[in-house]
């Protein structure tokens, strides 16, 4: 076989075409590049322009933002918000409008954040429209409605005060006014309730008891009421959606001095007001003639809950107010209780506790009014670690006999001193730089917060292999550990090699929360409903709570003698391997 003659010509002609291939991808990867450091210089650009508030530049940036990549709803989002704070309201519209079609955030703030561009540009009607379609969307914070001046152009307009709840009681009787709340309390219901029916029941069956209510009002105290609007509150059927009372109501102000606890054993007292300081450690044998289990079943008739647990936790709390107990006819006195008492010598006796308006409110006052003294405290032994800073959002402490660091995470917010990433960070830190076998993070304290400050610290212990194994890191969990503190507890167990120890939690991993509270108009009794879906767990996750691998249920015996039996079973723990 012959080889061509022109084998070399077509050769190089090859060469030079494939040459030429490369030298154009190389040119256009080029330009590519070119285009994408001009997108994240202008985005930079954008972002320090409304660092530095200069909204008109900020928005001229932004329009070549948007027009380089139209699919992302944050940058529509950052056009409206540049706009709007450069007064120019019509072309704020459109960009919102394009968040709200991405469906990027939350709708309803966005379609309110409509609204009051269309009433500061004095197009009233639609306005209204925009209005109303954020609260069909669950918009959640009628007080700021209520109040903000963007809306100003339609304050007068009867049916904007309608909608976010200006209604004028002043003339209205009391019957009359005590209506208007509960139609207002059954329009929010329906308006904010997570998928409400049929998960509550059928509507039919809940606008019965809504009417009971109704035609019941003229025969019903102002307590008895309220208590009512409780047991409808629970109906709604998660743990956040209630009523949080008055500061203008003395049912609500009027409680006992003092703190009781479920313990396995029963009902005791471990703090007071100073003058009740010899009941501490007590044991409620009876309340109000009554016994506990019977109070208790009383209380949770009208308590808003996740799972069964949380009776445990709230119970305690809602034992002090008595006006409110007597209306539910558990106790025959609104202003005062015969407690039958077993005192830490074992001696039985009978005392009578009278209301005030001290301490109306201590449910996050950790561990109890700094007024007050608590069992612990009086014991000459040290206190535990969960009682020592309770009221803290977080801290640390070393255990260097142990080799462990014990953080207490009591509450979900950050320090006015020291934002929570900063604190993980700093927590992770030592970690690193010391010897350190294990970290034990107790939730015990902690009834919620935001979520969204989360990330840093569950970031940090995924990525912390000195730490994130079996037999090192431990969460403490227990019956207050709520609402954002449940979403911390289930990211550490779905994210993390965590061990838990304590009770079960107060909610359950997945679960209906949020607050956005508001005042129902006459009796200015703030009220609450839920309106998110927190599915921080798998979607097939229908557990009720998530319970410890080592249960270590709070008992009385421990409490008593300053000990901590949760902690102890993590110091003692060691880790089989096959």
């Amino acid at each position: 076989m012959n080889t061509p003659d022109n084998l070399p010509k077509l050769f190089s002609l090859t060469a030079v075409f494939a040459l030429c291939l490369i030298l154009f991808g190389t040119q256009t990867t080029l330009a590519q590049k070119t285009q994408t450091e001009i997108f994240v210089e202008t985005l930079a650009q954008a972002e320090a322009k409304m660092q530095a508030k200069q909204w008109a530049e900020a928005a001229a940036l932004w329009e070549q933002i948007v027009k380089a990549n139209p699919v992302q709803g944050r940058f529509w989002q950052q056009l409206g918000l540049a706009y709007y704070n450069a007064k120019d309201y019509r072309k704020s519209i459109p960009a919102y409008e394009k968040q709200f079609k991405l469906g990027y955030g939350q709708p309803a703030y966005a379609a309110y954040n409509i609204a009051c561009n269309y009433a500061l540009a004095g197009e009233k009607e639609q306005a209204i429209k925009w209005l109303e379609k954020a609260l069909e969307l669950k918009f959640p914070d009628l007080p700021h409605a209520q109040t903000d001046t963007d809306l100003e152009s339609i304050r007068s307009d009867p049916r904007y005060r309608n909608m976010v709840g200006l209604i004028d009681t002043s003339k209205l009787s009391r019957d009359e006014g005590w209506r208007t709340d509960l139609r207002f309390l059954t329009r929010e219901i329906k308006r904010r309730g997570w998928n409400l029916f049929p998960r509550i029941g059928t509507e039919v069956e809940f606008d019965a008891q809504v009417k009971r209510i109704n035609d019941a009002i003229p025969n019903l105290t102002d307590p008895q009421i309220e208590i009512e609007m409780l047991k409808l509150m629970r109906r709604v059927g998660d743990g956040h959606s209630n009523l949080f009372g008055s500061r203008e109501r003395k049912e609500w102000l009027e409680t006992i001095p003092v703190l009781f606890y479920m313990f396995e054993e029963g009902l005791f007292i471990v703090a007071s007001d100073p003058k009740h300081k010899d009941l501490l450690g007590s044991q409620v044998l009876k309340f109000g003639g009554r016994s506990v289990d019977e109070i208790v079943k009383v209380i949770q008739a009208t308590s808003s809950e996740d799972n069964k647990i949380w009776i445990k936790q709230i119970a305690p709390y809602r034992m002090r107010h008595l006006p409110l107990l007597h209306a539910a006819g558990a106790i025959p006195d609104a202003n005062k209780v015969e407690l039958n008492l077993r005192g830490m010598d074992d001696k039985e006796r009978t005392v009578t506790l009278t209301t005030d308006m001290t301490q109306p409110n201590i449910w996050n006052t950790k561990p109890n009014p700094p007024e007050w003294v608590n069992l612990p405290q009086t014991l000459g032994t040290p206190v535990p670690l969960y009682l020592k800073n309770a009221g803290a959002n977080y801290w640390f402490e070393y255990l260097p006999d142990n080799k462990t660091v014990y953080f207490g995470f009591n509450s979900v917010r950050n320090d006015e001193k020291e934002s929570l990433a900063a604190f993980s960070e700093k927590l992770f830190k030592f970690v690193n730089e010391n010897p350190v076998e294990k970290l034990v993070i107790d939730l015990r304290w902690n009834n919620g917060g935001n979520t969204n400050l989360l990330t840093p610290l569950v970031q940090g212990l995924i990525k912390n292999e000195k730490i994130n194994r079996r037999g090192k890191l431990f969460i403490i969990i227990g019956r207050r550990t709520f609402s954002a503190a449940q979403n911390a507890a289930t990211f550490f167990e779905r994210y993390t090699n965590a061990t838990f120890v304590g009770e079960p939690t107060g909610a359950s991993p997945n679960f209906v929360g949020e607050e956005d509270p508001f005042v129902l108009p006459y009796s200015k009794i703030m009220a609450n409903v839920s309106h998110l879906y927190w599915q921080s767990a798998f979607p097939q996750d229908g557990r009720i709570w998530i319970a410890p691998q080592i249960y270590t249920p709070p008992t009385f015996e421990a409490y008593r003698t300053n000990r901590d039996a949760a902690l102890e079973a993590i110091l003692n723990y060691k880790e089989k391997t096959n």
